[in-house]
């Protein structure tokens, strides 16, 4: 509800592509005052019907009738029709928005990778791209997110940058610190504005992923939800109401020690059967090369275990059954009412989805239950995606409006 009272009155959209208002262009303006919340409800669920939305916001179909037709007028908000397949009755209408009229590119910074996407209003990737690198200084990154966002801006005019990184950040512009990459103090989306013109927003990328999740993903219809991230690094975020619940040690990884196993191994700071120690991605790849003899990528492991390899499948085995102690904190701590396991080692949550459920439910009051759980897909893009939902709020809420300088 603070986002759609944030919108009442920021909200100031326009735009030429793709639109199909009479004039060639939308505009969100001119204090439309209550009639916004349907707007932003139709944005992040559309296409919706009139009764959906009504009960979502708690409106008679008479006042969602009076907010909802001069949207529909204005070329904010369009009106479908669902076909009935030659059943009897009339055709069921649905309320949408044209997601095209506007473009966003998202970037994931890695230890040595730039991952970038296009998306449309509605957080959807149209097109991907990525670049490795070896110099990790910020000037360098900076000029690869501008070579990326040039490529992409050659055939599509994009409304803003957003971008996700791991470590703390300060007011999305500033990276205050991510030791991944050394980096301590950078002026980050400043750095973007001025070798891209284009307005910038920069998060901890779980904060990120969680306003996608949010907004457009599998949890935009729950109140609480939580977000566990699995790769070179474990992860947490929660979300209550929309807000994600963060402060000034957010983006240090207040999870990724924490304990699982106390028979478990070390860690690097000397932390027994930890996060860090299980389920990070450099640790099972050392675990598998030790049992094999050989070099194991944390990719291979993953293979290995999937074809039943034994020494692989018992470590990724290992690994979910700790990732299980973890869901049972965040179930009693957090009573969450879905949590997405997301991030590039989410396969370790699949291969070992029974052990992992069976110890989580094991830490639980008899008669409890586990909260839906939902997987990513792993791909590193889902990252990038998140990260455009940064200036996607960013642009609907009013707080930029087109390029630097414009």
């Amino acid at each position: 509800m603070q986002v759609l009272l944030l919108f009442l009155k920021k909200y100031d959209w326009s735009g030429t592509n793709g639109g199909c208002h009479p004039m060639g262009t939308r505009t969100w303006g001119g204090n439309p005052g209550a009639a916004l919340p349907v707007a932003v409800e139709v944005l992040r669920r559309g296409p919706v019907t009139r009764a959906e939305v009504g009960r979502r916001l708690g409106l008679s179909h008479a006042s969602l009738s009076r907010l909802s037709n001069p949207l529909i007028e204005r070329g904010i908000l369009l009106e479908t029709v669902e076909e009935r397949d030659g059943n009897v009755g009339r055709p069921s209408k649905r309320l949408d928005v044209d997601a095209s009229t506007h473009h966003f590119m998202g970037v994931k910074i890695r230890e040595h990778e730039v991952i970038a996407a296009v998306t449309n209003l509605r957080g959807t990737v149209i097109a991907s791209a990525h670049e490795e690198f070896r110099d990790t200084s910020p000037e360098n990154v900076v000029e690869i997110v501008a070579r990326i966002y040039l490529r992409f801006s050659a055939s599509l005019k994009l409304s803003g940058i957003g971008i996700g990184i791991g470590g703390c950040v300060e007011k999305q512009r500033s990276i205050l610190s991510a030791s991944f990459l050394n980096w301590n103090d950078v002026p980050l989306a400043a750095m973007v504005e001025v070798a891209t013109g284009a307005p910038t927003r920069v998060e901890n990328d779980i904060v990120a992923l969680c306003k996608y999740e949010d907004w457009f993903g599998s949890a935009k219809s729950d109140a609480r939800f939580a977000v566990i991230t699995l790769g070179i690094g474990t992860g947490f975020g929660v979300v209550v109401d929309g807000t994600e619940l963060v402060n000034d040690d957010y983006g240090v990884g207040l999870v990724g020690h924490w304990p699982m196993d106390p028979n478990g191994p070390l860690c690097h700071e000397g932390h027994r059967g930890c996060a860090a120690a299980l389920l990070n991605s450099d640790s099972i790849s050392r675990y598998v090369s030790e049992a094999l003899g050989r070099h194991v990528t944390f990719e291979e492991a993953i293979r290995l275990a999937e074809e039943n390899q034994p020494a692989a499948i018992r470590i990724i085995t290992d690994a979910a059954r700790g990732l299980g102690v973890l869901i049972a904190a965040v179930c009693n701590l957090v009573l969450p009412d879905r949590i997405i396991i997301a991030g590039e080692g989410v396969s370790i949550a699949t291969i070992g989805k029974r052990a992992m459920i069976e110890r989580a439910l094991s830490l639980r009051a008899k008669g409890t239950t586990l909260p839906e759980m939902t997987f990513s897909t792993g791909e590193n893009v889902h990252w990038a995606q998140g990260a455009a939902v940064l200036m996607i709020q960013a642009f609907v809420l009013g707080e930029v409006s087109g390029p630097i300088g414009s």
